[in-house]
């Protein structure tokens, strides 16, 4: 019996070593690294989407697939294939999956593959480019195998104060979910006090007004309480 806890607390304590934050196993797989910041292009320009692995990791033989996560499927054709705004597999690009807008307006670095680097990009932005781009590694051994780019497309010819207006206005996408939890901390903490103060408030109401009773019922009392000579 001892034995079987020794061994259950060791494969827990595996277990947590393998997935602490900092451990140098789940480090040293390579992981996808977007831009935490938008990307923003002025129309007509080219941009590029930086988006590499970490460490660096020879990709030239996997499929990297470029999309936009936020596209919604067509209704009236619920089997169509998806399509991407980039795919390279089995070391050249497949156009024919490919979204007719992009078609001949995107590129990755070939010749940087082998060190990981799958940044995207796009000639002669249009206003249409703007959202959310998705780079993915389907078959990376990785839990990090995706990341998501957010580009913003402006159409001032000022690029420079642009460019520091809209990085400055738009959030983090990496930092969405770090907002939501502190907006859900406030809630789990503003709603039990408003049912306190909630609370407090009825039972206050519920003395005065026993109060204002049994005020009432004493005065009865006296005024038909008979008077004695």
């Amino acid at each position: 019996m001892r034995h079987l806890r020794g061994s259950a607390l060791l494969w827990t304590c595996s277990l947590f070593t393998l997935f602490v934050p900092g451990n140098t196993a789940l480090r040293d797989q390579p992981q996808v690294i977007g831009s935490r910041q938008p990307i923003v292009a002025i129309l007509g320009d080219d941009v590029i989407l930086p988006c590499h692995l970490e460490p660096k990791f020879n990709v030239e033989g996997l499929t990297v697939e470029w999309s936009l996560p936020d596209l919604k499927p067509d209704p009236a054709d619920p089997l169509s294939r998806v399509e991407y705004v980039h795919l390279y597999r089995q070391r050249q690009e497949i156009p024919d999956m490919k979204i007719r807008s992009y078609v001949r307006r995107t590129a990755l670095f070939t010749d940087e593959l082998k060190d990981g680097n799958i940044s995207l990009k796009i000639s002669n932005v249009t206003l249409a480019d703007q959202g959310r781009y998705r780079c993915f590694i389907p078959k990376l051994n990785s839990p990090v195998d995706q990341s998501v780019v957010q580009l913003v497309v402006a159409p001032e010819s000022d690029k420079t104060s642009t460019t520091e207006f809209y990085t400055k206005s738009l959030p983090d996408p990496d930092q969405t979910d770090e907002t939501d939890a502190g907006g859900r901390l406030h809630l789990n903490v503003l709603i039990p006090l408003v049912v306190f103060v909630s609370l407090v408030l009825a039972a206050g109401v519920g003395f005065l007004k026993r109060r204002q009773k049994q005020n009432r019922q004493n005065d009865y009392v006296a005024s038909t309480k008979p008077l004695t000579v």
